[in-house]
């Protein structure tokens, strides 16, 4: 009777989902402040990951606070979608600062307090990774359940797609007036805009303004991101390699690591909009008991 005066619910934090989170609070915490205490993360990747850490651990706090309170119900945005979307988003965020930390800022041979810090930074990173990986599993929607489209497979992959062009957009560099080139970063960007709407429209509940159904709409956008994925995976790696050789040296911002970099996140978005168009047009047309 005191905790319902109270209003506070207590399994926001003694759910397997709510234990995940106060451990990704306090193992991002925990990196951050011994990054911090380092004095080592300065330029672009420093910035990034410092970033990651505060950012995944104020608004997991948020989150947290607000469930643990109940307020969630009064915001004007679906709930489900936007913790999903998150908790993906937070995943691809915090694997991707566990590999670029350690490979920019951790020298070898690695030795004193400084070094150590460092270190436990990173393997308190890749528990981090681990805690909300764990919470995309234990939130995403059972089959046949589509209540929440970001907690499906294809909102998942909508968030994993967008994220990746994020990073092949971070990646971009002047690619002169090469038509193929060009076409290329005009496909990035048409995917990326239309996904971002895509996930915004699901979290701000604006999906019944939208001429079709959102399952039959995916269907469709799918397979035509998926024939644009198809020629930027052929044009940019013929037009961005064609006659050119690696440098000798090629330094940490070498234009033919990135370019490789663009390439290989190409296929992986490749294979994400393949896997989201089979698993959109099995929502379509199979109908689970």
């Amino acid at each position: 009777e005191l905790t319902r005066t109270m209003a506070v619910n207590l399994r926001a934090v003694t759910s397997w989902v709510g234990i995940a989170r106060l451990f990704a609070v306090v193992l991002s915490c925990l990196a951050f402040s011994l990054v911090a205490s380092t004095g080592d993360f300065r330029g672009p990747y420093g910035t990034w990951c410092m970033f990651t850490w505060c950012f995944c651990f104020a608004v997991t706090l948020l989150v947290l606070l607000l469930e643990l309170l109940e307020l969630y119900p009064k915001l004007p945005l679906s709930w489900d979608d936007f913790t999903s979307a998150f908790s993906m988003l937070a995943a691809l965020m915090v694997v991707t600062t566990s590999v670029v930390f350690p490979s920019i800022f951790i020298s070898s041979p690695c030795s004193g307090s400084k070094c150590a810090r460092q270190a436990v930074a990173t393997a308190a990173s890749c528990l981090c990774f681990l805690a909300y990986a764990v919470e995309v599993g234990l939130t995403r929607a059972k089959p046949g359940d589509i209540s929440s489209f970001l907690s499906t497979v294809p909102g998942l992959l909508k968030v994993f797609e967008a994220y990746v062009a994020c990073l092949i957009f971070s990646l971009l560099d002047p690619y002169g007036s090469e038509a193929g080139l060009q076409w290329c970063v005009a496909v990035y960007s048409i995917c990326f805009i239309f996904t971002l709407l895509i996930i915004i429209f699901t979290i701000g509940r604006c999906l019944t303004y939208l001429p079709c159904p959102l399952e039959k709409m995916m269907v469709g956008y799918n397979a035509l991101a998926l024939m644009m994925y198809i020629t930027a995976t052929i044009l940019w790696p013929l037009y961005s390699f064609r006659g050119r050789s690696r440098p000798d040296p090629c330094g940490r911002n070498c234009w033919w690591d990135r370019h490789l970099g663009v390439t290989f996140l190409t296929i992986f978005n490749l294979i994400a909009y393949l896997v989201d168009l089979v698993y959109s047009t099995k929502m379509v047309f199979v109908r689970t008991p």
